[in-house]
Order: structure tokens, then sequence, then C-alpha cells
């Protein structure tokens, strides 16, 4: 035995990442652990993709489905997407490599709400899971499980299988252990309950994953760390941004429909997402709460300077300087950190009941409030739409942000109808650019519209909003959301044939 793996029986199944792979058969659905470049196999898939290139150079096809938490790491999705290893993937990736063969037709992609994956699973809605690859930071004397620096999934690969093969990285943080809060009670209908959540520190759970021994065929070794995106610090756009929601957040408190400690927040990735945050550590709330998707570097701030009481999530998304904190101060956030299954960190009811003020990105937003989240000029996917619909629909505030252009102001991110909608307008209570922020609550289609343009768009592209809007005033088939259908996706297209949006 090892000093991660305690379990005879497991100790007894270590093998190499080669020998492990040979155990999955072509076209097998695999299950894989990860979220957000965090506790991912760190071995098993490069060994893998080393195998499908050896089967493709004989010209025998290989190719698997593959199911993760959400986006992954260049050793899992990339390695695999760069020798066309994989025939469905699902539900969220954001791998350059995947991207272009998604886009390519060369991979189908299911993009679905995270929250939904689980059950869609038990359902059998994508077909039988052949195996779970999981990482684990260690195996109990008594053969439990102790997570990694994410769940996602990882529940539903270990019970959903027919097999298993357990990565052990001893990279992670020993300290993880108790950290996580991993609920078996949830149940498809009609015999769901109530998941027992009404504040974002309640354990409901477990610490440990549970995997019957006889289901693990392989138990590999790693010691490799997480590999994240480092985002970019936040720049002069994302901390205006940051301040109109900040501003935003201050008048609700003072008008009574906040508590001064604010509501347990979610946040989207990104440096508009650490700029919000780091606006909410300099500013005059105290004693937050989180109830979220990851926790980033922005939120391990928050934590750090007290301003934070609890964060709840279902992984890590961290730069290497906030893992290096983190892994050496493991011990002192395990009492105000909690990692659950994705179902439950992001489950609808859950949200509801707590009341999130949910901040997520945007690809692009309408003049009457519908947002794309997913899709560059309606066709090509970038990321998916992740749990950001999980959040808006159920939040008590629902905040979307983004800078007013793109690609050096070819682009603008308030256009009149969206190419793709992820989130309708029903569910978008505020839009803020650098611009300004629009609060759309209560306010009809037309009254958007004036919201919208007049305090999100760029100066760029503001006339031409107007202009548009204006006539569709006149000339609409009707005036309840007017519209130019002749031309209400023309920006996309002069785009899409001139490289920018704006008019000659």
């Amino acid at each position: 035995m090892t000093g991660r793996i305690r379990d005879r029986r497991f100790a007894a199944k270590v093998v190499e990442a080669a020998e492990a792979v040979e155990l999955i058969e072509p076209g097998a659905n695999i299950g894989m652990s990860g979220f957000t470049g965090a506790g991912y196999p760190k071995e098993v898939p490069g060994a893998l993709a080393k195998r499908v290139a050896e089967a493709h150079a004989r010209g025998l096809p290989m190719k698997f489905g593959l199911w993760t938490g959400a986006s992954t790491a260049p050793e899992l999705d990339g390695a695999l997407s760069d020798v066309e290893g994989i025939d469905l993937r699902l539900p969220y990736q954001s791998d350059p490599v995947t991207r272009e063969k998604i886009n390519s037709g060369l991979m189908d992609y299911t993009d679905i709400h995270l929250s939904h994956v689980a059950q869609r699973v038990w359902q059998g809605a994508f077909g039988e899971l052949d195996v779970a690859v999981v990482e684990v930071s260690g195996i109990t004397e008594d053969g439990r499980l102790v997570p990694s620096s994410s769940v996602g999934n990882n529940k539903t690969w270990l019970e959903r299988a027919d097999r298993v093969i357990l990565e052990v990285n001893s990279w992670q943080s020993e300290h993880l252990a108790g950290m996580h809060d991993i609920y078996y009670g949830t149940a498809l209908p009609p015999r769901r309950v109530p998941i027992p959540i009404t504040g974002p520190a309640d354990r409901i759970g477990t610490p440990f994953l549970e995997c019957p021994p006889e289901k693990v065929i392989a138990v590999v070794e790693t010691e490799s760390p997480d590999r994240n995106t480092v985002f970019t610090p936040p720049d002069g756009t994302s901390e205006r941004i940051a301040g109109h929601v900040l501003d935003f957040l201050a008048v609700e408190v003072r008008a009574g429909r906040l508590p001064r400690e604010l509501l347990p927040l979610q946040s989207g990735v990104g440096n508009v997402a650490n700029a919000v945050l780091a606006g909410l550590d300099a500013g005059p709330f105290d004693g937050m709460t989180a109830y979220t998707e990851v926790i980033q570097d922005g939120m391990l701030q928050l934590i750090e300077s007290g301003k934070l009481r609890t964060a709840s999530a279902t992984a890590f998304s961290l730069s290497p300087a906030a893992v290096d904190r983190f892994n050496r101060d493991a011990a002192a956030y395990r009492d105000r950190i909690l990692l659950r299954p994705q179902e439950i960190s992001n489950h609808p009811e859950v949200v509801r009941r707590l009341g999130c003020l949910a901040m997520n990105g945007v690809v692009e937003a309408d003049i009457y409030g519908n947002i794309n989240s997913t899709h560059l000029m309606g066709s090509r996917i970038q990321n998916g739409i992740g749990g950001s619909g999980d959040f808006a629909r159920n939040a008590h505030v629902s905040i979307f942000v983004t800078p007013s252009v793109a690609k050096g102001g070819a682009i603008s991110a308030i256009v009149p109808m969206v190419s793709h909608v992820d989130h309708t307008e029903h569910d978008v209570d505020v839009i803020a650019t650098e611009q300004g922020l629009a609060d759309l609550r209560g306010l009809s289609p037309r009254k958007r519209a004036e919201r919208i343009i007049a305090h999100c768009a760029h100066p760029d592209f503001r006339p031409a909003l107007q202009d548009y809007y204006d006539r569709a005033l006149q000339s609409s088939f009707g005036l309840h959301t007017p519209h130019l259908l002749g031309e209400a996706l023309s920006w996309h297209q002069r785009y899409v044939e001139e490289g920018s949006m704006l008019p000659a």
C-alpha cells in the first residue's frame, strides 16, 4: 500500500496508465472527472489518446463518448480531440482544439444545463455509461474515496458506470479531506424529495465518494498539478463594469431590497467576475456568503480577508499563485469551503430558496434583453451554457455583464437581435457594460430597449441601434417587441462578410 491508497483491495489494482486504457473498449462512453481544469484525470486521457493515435495509424477506427463535469484541460480534452478520439462531447468545454473540431463538424457536442446532466444520465438519455475515470486525492482504510479539487458529476459517474478507473493524485492537498459534501439523496420522479439546504454552509451528505471495490478495474497513481486557465488581470473596462454592479448592489441595500451582507453570491469565471469580487473585497459589505459553481481567485481573497464567511461550490478555478496559497493553507479553508456534486451546487430548487445573486458573462445581448452566451455569429459554439441558466432563471437578481464591444470595436455586444438565444428576456434582470447599467425589472420590451441602448451600448454603435429601433417603431409587424425582420441579423451578416458590424 502507498500513502494515499490505504485500502489493500484498491492497492492491489495499481497499474500504469497504458495498461489501464487497454481495459476500455473502443466506442465506450467514458465519464471523466474534471470541472474548469480542476480534479481531472492527468495520466489516463493521455495514454488513451496515444492508443487512439496508434489505432488510427493502423487504419482502425477508434472514438469514445466523453462526458465530464464541465471544461477540463489540454491533457484531457485537448489530447483526445487532437487525435480525433471523441465521438460525442458533453456537457461543457472550453478547449480550443475541441472547439475547432466541433465547429468543423468533426465532433458531435451536446450543450446542456449543468444541473441536468446527472438526471439525464440516470434516465439513460445518452446511452449506457461504460467506464468512469475519476481523480481522487486518496482512498481511506475502509475504501472510501476522498474527492479531489472538483466534484462535478463524479458521484453519478461512479454510480452509473459498469467499470471504474481511479487516478489517485498525491499532488492534491491531503487537507481536502473533509471539505466535500456528497449528497446521496437525489432520485428521479416520483421518488424525488426536497433538497434540505437552507443556507450555503449546510452539510447534508458525507465527505466521501462511494464506490464498490469490485467495480474498480484499475488504479493509477499520479502526482500532477491541476491546470486552470490563467485569466488576465482586471483592466479598466472590467473595473468600470464592476463599479456599476457594485453601485447597483449598494442602491438595493439602501432601498431595503437586499440585506447589508447581501444574498449568496454566484459568479461566473473571468476577469470581469474577478473585478466584481475585488470590488466587493474593498467595498462596504461584510459577512457575505457564496453559493456558486466555482471558487476563483477573487472569492478566495474574500475568504482570506474575512469578507466572505463561507463558500459552497463544485470546484476550484484558481490561478497558479492562488493554487499555491490554497495548497499551503488548505486546512485553514476547510471550515469555510464546501465542494458538492454539481447537481446540488447548481440545483434550481436550492438557488431559488437561497435567493442567489447571479452574475454571468455574455457573448451578446439584444435591445430587449435576450442573451446569447454560447455562439459566435449564431453558428460557431464558443464554450457552452454551463451553469448560467441554472442560476439566471432562479436567482433573486440575475445580472449579466460584458464589455460593450469586442474584436477592437468591430463587434457590438449590444445588437438588434441576438443570433442565438440562451437566456430569454424573462430571465434577465440587469445588464451591465463599461458604459453603464440597465435595470430591466418591471419594464415592458420597449422600455427595456430604450434603457439598454441609452446605458449599455457603445457610443460607436448607439446611433445605429437607436436608428434601428426608431424605424422598427414605424414599420414593425407589431409594436410590443418592434423588429425589422429583414435586417434584425444584418449586423452579424455584415461582420461575417466584411469583418466588422460597423456600417461601411
